[in-house]
């Protein structure tokens, strides 16, 4: 999982054999109480890259739309989560970092973590 600074959006990349390499939560830009902690306020959009054919999509955009009146969001936050849609869209379809293979290195530490003595468990 990825929480970038001063982004409205969150990733999860996931390995093989999941259908989605990335899934994308558009939210409010992470605020960190702790270490170790990290807050957002899910804004509902989501952006997602199909590992076979690379597709990408926008999902829950008549969520966002229904809660956007229902809750009152202020302008500022529909212009920044719409925009940081946008910009998701277009990354995981260009294959922008971190979209690109970074996130790969990531995932094979997590795997060999994982499949080491303990199976990464404390």
């Amino acid at each position: 999982m990825l929480f970038p600074r001063d982004a409205w959006w969150t990733a999860l990349f996931q390995a093989s054999p999941a259908r989605l390499d990335a899934c994308c939560d558009v939210t409010t830009p992470s605020e960190w109480p702790g270490p170790a902690e990290a807050t957002t306020v899910d804004q509902d959009l989501d952006a997602c890259r199909t590992r076979a054919a690379g597709a990408v999509l926008v999902d829950d955009e008549d969520e966002f739309a229904l809660h956007r009146v229902r809750y009152g969001y202020p302008p500022d936050v529909v212009e920044q989560a719409a925009a940081a849609a946008d910009w998701l869209t277009a990354a995981l379809r260009d294959g922008a970092e971190p979209f690109r293979g970074r996130f790969l290195t990531w995932l094979d530490v997590v795997a060999q973590w994982h499949s080491g003595p303990g199976g990464g468990c404390a």
